[in-house]
């Protein structure tokens, strides 16, 4: 069995930060790529940043230059780190993982989301 949660988010004002976290857990043999989503009340879910196996990033141009994504795999973690958030930042944050289990089972597995609310 292999689980994903994420925590860290919450309430925050415009123009601050918050650092959320992905973990993963249980008969892991790798993680490779993780990655972060996000959905808004009544929008599509959107994706929000990358990082691979390696520590490559990738990023939303919505959000470049202010997320910041890294891992810790002694960890099995990813983290977001958000700066400079504004009330278009609300939403369901979500992350995903490419995970290698020790059966050598590769699945993509979700984390069941975390609220962000940036509002004054």
């Amino acid at each position: 069995q292999v689980h994903l949660v994420e925590s860290g988010g919450g309430l925050v004002q415009p123009g601050g930060s918050l650092r959320l976290s992905c973990a993963a857990s249980g008969t892991i043999f790798r993680v490779y790529t993780m990655n972060w989503y996000r959905q808004a009340p009544g929008k599509q879910r959107e994706w929000v940043a990358q990082i691979s196996a390696g520590s490559s990033t990738n990023y939303a141009e919505s959000v470049k230059g202010r997320f910041t994504i890294s891992r810790d795999n002694v960890k099995n973690t990813s983290y977001l780190q958000m700066n400079s958030l504004s009330p278009e930042d609300t939403a369901v944050y979500s992350c995903n993982a490419q995970i290698e289990d020790r059966d050598y089972n590769i699945k993509i597995y979700w984390g069941q989301g975390t609220q962000v609310t940036v509002s004054s």
